[in-house]
């Protein structure tokens, strides 16, 4: 049989070079890394929310060779996926920006945060698509995991001064970040439980009033059972619901931030 026809995609934007400028703990499991360079004029985020591909130097390399767009997705000179993570980005001024990572035992933008010294490579596609929040609603509802603090913290501070609900699971305690002046619902999550478990729980529990805008992120699977939640239990419209899957339980390279 024939292959498959290739489906093409839109090409994101093209990858910009830049360098570590600083690195800094948020909190024991957060990591900030700043980068800076001049063709980061370019990527500009304008929406809470957005994302950012970030290309990563493979370890034991110095120089970084920038993948190419073949019409469904990047890939590197020999035909191998380059390593790329994408990430929240945080606007700081016109040729910098930051942004951070969950740390754990395991991924690639983990050890790369915890690793990468001033002057290291990186470079930079996006910005991606933020998110539009509507400003007239009566309410919303905010939830994630420990991977959409970063975004989070944009979501409620472009928010209106409506009653907001903030539900954020955390597989440690002290991953806790301040996030504006909202009080927030920290959720622990057991050890053995499947990460979103308890998510997933108070966001059916949650007394979610007519007219209330949802916004959500984290891991892929608890998106879905989130989503469906709001569709069929709470007859929430789908245009006034915002929820995104940033990583897959067991699967690596599951960084998100």
């Amino acid at each position: 049989m024939p292959p498959e026809p290739l489906t093409v995609r839109r090409e994101p934007p093209p990858f910009r070079r830049a360098k570590v400028a600083s690195t800094e703990p948020v909190t024991r499991w957060l990591q900030r890394v700043t980068v800076a360079g001049p063709e980061l004029e370019s990527v500009r985020t304008s929406e809470p929310a957005a994302s950012v591909r970030l290309l990563l130097p493979v370890p034991g390399e110095d120089t970084l060779v920038l993948p190419t767009w073949n019409g469904n997705e990047f890939l590197a000179a020999d035909g191998s996926r380059p390593l790329l993570r994408t990430l929240t980005p945080i606007p700081l001024e016109p040729e910098r920006l930051a942004v951070e990572v969950v740390v754990h035992d395991d991924g690639a933008a983990s050890r790369w945060a915890q690793t990468a010294r001033v002057g290291d490579p990186v470079a930079v596609s996006g910005p991606g698509r933020g998110s539009v929040l509507d400003r007239r609603a009566p309410a919303y509802l905010v939830a994630g995991d420990e991977t959409a603090l970063p975004a989070i913290r944009q979501v409620l501070a472009a928010l209106p001064p409506v009653p907001v609900q903030v539900l954020v699971e955390l597989a440690q305690p002290d991953a806790r970040i301040p996030l504006a002046s909202h009080a927030v619902q920290w959720l622990e999550r057991e050890p053995g439980n499947r990460p979103g478990t308890a998510l997933v729980a108070a966001v059916r529990a949650a007394d979610i009033a007519e007219g209330t805008r949802a916004w959500a992120a984290g891991e892929a699977a608890a998106m879905q059972s989130i989503r469906r939640h709001m569709f069929e239990a709470c007859g929430i419209p789908r245009a006034h619901t915002i929820v995104r899957g940033y990583w897959k339980f067991g699967r690596s390279g599951g960084d998100a931030g």
